[in-house]
């Protein structure tokens, strides 16, 4: 359906002629005012189907690592299991304390991240630590889907709530002073046996000890796992920082002195294995991941590398034709909207993601920006605009329960189709980090990489669902012109 606008046409005139602020609510192509006859059109075939993520890069320098068991009603089970490095102090050559030795407790001090996503209210949480059965290399990029080897015997377990944001108190042990009661960031100390530091450690001997090379070889490191029998409830998703360390509490006697003393042998490596196997899923999600052949009426996005959603606009160039009936003349986009919405009541208890990206695939099958997203395409507003966070819109018709929306401006992205510049070789909407955006509201950069630092999941209302007023839909403002556009190379 198109209708004509005469005050809306003159503002779209006036705002290209005063070349209006960038932001999502006026941005567009401009043409000459001679060649105007504008059109304003809300819909468009959107074909749309669910798809799993590909494989995500979990090792590196990443400022969130999950640590999750979380059994969601809509998309099934989501695991997650933590490997880590562990390196003497300094990361450099060590030699013992004289005198002798007392552990007196051990503690695996795990700092929390933004992030978490589930239930903090009635579940309880259990981790388990094991040592790592293998070697971390420097060298090699581990992807979630590689399952590590770790032992059998239990170094530390601890049942726990998850407290993100709480700070806690500790006892700060000064060498040679008192000891003293200090306020520390929100952290997760997990208790670890004091036979294995001193098995591990203090008799590592010196060769051990003599290079950090030569003991990360010789400890391996620590494998971290929620345990599956003892977390209670539907769980959730915990994020940690990388900056970890274990620290050693001792006191070392030498004749009649007794000092009290720590050793942090501090985490610099740190991977997630997140295993998204068919039999994890819900039965709803995999029938969507099997019918990838017509359009379908909900779309699932999952963070941790889980799912996105293929969208494409097969019919969008005959449908504008046809709505021109015209041979002789072409169309210039003025604006073009993609809206996608969240399907109403899917977001309680868990809130929708608060970030969401848009990307295409280029000739080599290979991630790239859309050109609205693309800093270095002139006709881009920049991320801010090009859009993708979470926004309420209040709608009537859903008892005054906002409506949670996600907007996109895709203007160039849409005209370099049309004009057969570039050839969709696969459009998708997915998770994005929300380490991309400035306090939660605004994107400082466009991104458009698998991650496993975004945990929340969207279930959206797709385009199949033409029955549904939310729908995800194209709003499009175009003008005709005469003559046609050349094909651009």
């Amino acid at each position: 359906m198109k209708f004509f606008r005469l005050d809306l046409l003159t503002l779209l005139i006036s705002l290209f002629i005063l070349n209006s602020c960038k932001n999502q609510d006026s941005v567009g192509l401009g043409v000459q005012a001679s060649q105007v006859s504008g059109s304003l059109t809300d819909t468009a075939t959107i074909i749309t189907n669910t798809v799993a993520e590909d494989s995500v890069v979990t090792s590196g320098t990443l400022g969130k690592n999950p640590l999750a068991y979380f059994n969601d009603p809509i998309y099934g089970l989501t695991t997650s299991d933590l490997a880590t490095d562990l390196n003497l102090p300094g990361s450099a050559a060590y030699t013992l304390p004289s005198g002798t030795i007392f552990v007196d407790s051990a503690r695996l001090v795990m700092y929390y991240a933004d992030g978490f996503y589930g239930d903090k209210l009635t579940s309880n949480y259990t981790v388990n630590v094991y040592q790592l059965g293998e070697n971390f290399s420097s060298s090699t990029s581990y992807y979630n889907t590689k399952s590590w080897k770790f032992g059998s015997t239990l170094l530390g377990s601890l049942q726990f709530t998850p407290k993100p944001t709480d700070s806690i108190k500790i006892t700060s042990i000064i060498s040679g002073a008192p000891d003293t009661l200090i306020k520390v960031a929100p952290q997760l100390r997990i208790p670890i046996s004091t036979s294995f530091i001193n098995n591990d450690f203090f008799n590592a001997g010196s060769l051990a000890l003599g290079s950090n090379a030569i003991f990360t070889n010789y400890m391996k490191g620590l494998y971290l796992q929620l345990d599956r029998s003892k977390t209670t409830g539907p769980g959730g998703i915990i994020m940690f920082k990388a900056a970890d360390s274990l620290a050693i509490y001792y006191r070392a006697v030498n004749g009649t002195t007794i000092d009290t003393a720590v050793i942090y042998l501090p985490i610099t490596k740190v991977a997630s294995f997140i295993p998204h196997t068919s039999a994890n899923r819900s039965a709803a999600v995999q029938t969507e991941l099997s019918d990838s052949t017509t359009s379908r009426g909900v779309v699932y996005l999952q963070g941790l590398g889980g799912l996105r959603a293929k969208i494409s606009f097969p019919h969008l160039l005959a449908n504008i034709r046809s709505a021109l009936a015209k041979k002789d003349s072409d169309i210039v986009l003025n604006r073009a909207e993609l809206v996608i919405t969240v399907n109403p009541g899917s977001n309680v208890p868990y809130a929708p993601l608060p970030q969401i990206t848009l990307y295409r695939l280029d000739l080599a099958h290979q991630r790239a920006l859309v050109p609205d997203a693309n800093s270095a395409d002139p006709r881009s507003g920049g991320a801010a605009v090009f859009g993708g966070i979470a926004s309420k819109i209040n709608n009537s018709s859903t008892n005054n329960v906002p409506l949670i929306q996600y907007h996109f401006i895709i203007t160039a992205y849409l005209q370099d189709l049309l004009s057969g510049k570039l050839v969709d070789y696969g459009t998708y909407i997915a998770p994005v980090d929300t380490s991309s955006t400035t306090s939660g509201t605004t994107l400082s950069s466009a991104n458009y990489l698998p991650t496993s630092q975004a945990s929340a999941r969207t279930m959206a209302i797709g385009g199949g669902n033409l029955s549904s007023p939310y729908r995800m839909k194209l709003n499009i403002i175009y003008t005709k012109i005469k003559g046609t556009i050349p094909k651009q190379n």
